[in-house]
């Protein structure tokens, strides 16, 4: 967590989660860390932990088992990334892309290198 960002830690906290399920790190069933943990590990208050993990819950992300903990749901995965294709071209690659020609970069060479990218994720 960055504790000199603007971003409130909570916030903060969601992200990393949603991240870490759509990169395939957490997947369905996977239990979270506890509001204690958190609290603990971050050295935060286990309300901010707690404030994080309603907002996922109320995404369908995560799932509390009561007297159990948090678990990631069976549709967490799918729920986050029809999200994330939803918003990627207004919030990365349109603003990206933009960029770079107000940089003077050429349609072609935005191109080339976006094949380039591409290329070395294969």
């Amino acid at each position: 967590m960055d504790f000199s960002s603007q971003t409130p830690i909570y916030i903060q906290i969601a992200d990393d989660i949603r991240q870490r399920v759509v990169a395939g790190e957490l997947q369905a069933g996977d239990q979270l860390m506890s509001t204690t943990q958190y609290s603990t590990t971050y050295r935060i208050n286990p309300a901010t932990a707690n404030k994080a993990f309603n907002l996922l819950v109320e995404e369908g992300v995560v799932e509390k088992r009561r007297g159990i903990g948090m678990f990631i749901t069976p549709t967490a995965h799918e729920t986050l990334t029809r999200a994330g294709r939803a918003t990627y071209t207004e919030d990365t690659l349109s603003p990206a892309i933009r960029a770079g020609l107000r940089l003077g970069m050429s349609s072609e060479s935005i191109l080339d290198l976006v094949n380039t990218i591409l290329k070395e994720q294969s």
